[in-house]
């Protein structure tokens, strides 16, 4: 993935630009996915001016690496969601994904295609062995999405959040 873009059946996981600014803001100011995440306050415009600015968009550097999930059609290309690596652990050569969906753009398989590109750059490229992702137990669409792409369910995480279990989806390299 050269300067952090893969293309995968139509999509493209790109690096974070300043022209990004009005999607985070939107996205990371969805309250209504705040359950789901480890966000849960308001972020102003300038907090986000300063996380792109401040972003070297090296996961080892960073420990986080935050890339755009775009349509890549030359006609009518579209800013689909984002999706992360973060919580690397160096040593066991592991990392958390996230993903954040556009309301618009959910259930059109856009997650399993953003999450695939992101596998082959985290399992060809960085030479992670084992990605996981921590899903409520009550957000089913996600947990189909796991399952489709051969994550095993490893553990039930009581009490995760004030609304429900979580489960810990995990993937090991091939």
């Amino acid at each position: 993935m050269s300067n952090h873009q893969s293309v995968i059946n139509g999509l493209r996981l790109r690096k974070l630009e300043p022209t990004d600014l009005p999607f985070l803001y939107q996205w990371e100011n969805d309250a209504s996915a705040w359950a789901d995440g480890a966000n849960h306050n308001p972020l102003s415009q300038q907090d986000l001016r300063d996380y792109i600015a401040n972003t070297t968009g090296d996961l080892y550097r960073d420990g986080q690496l935050r890339l755009i999930i775009e349509s890549n059609s030359p006609q009518n290309s579209m800013t689909i969601g984002c999706i992360d690596l973060f919580d690397l652990d160096i040593r066991n050569r592991r990392a958390a994904i996230g993903m954040y969906i556009a309301p618009e753009f959910r259930g059109q398989g856009f997650g399993a295609e953003a999450v695939k590109a992101l596998e082959n750059y985290a399992f060809g490229h960085l030479n992670l062995r084992l990605l996981y992702a921590v899903i409520a137990t009550n957000n089913e669409p996600c947990s189909r999405l796991y399952r489709s792409l051969e994550y095993i369910p490893s553990s039930i995480l009581a009490g995760w959040t004030l609304e429900s279990d979580a489960i810990l989806w995990q993937k090991q390299k091939k």
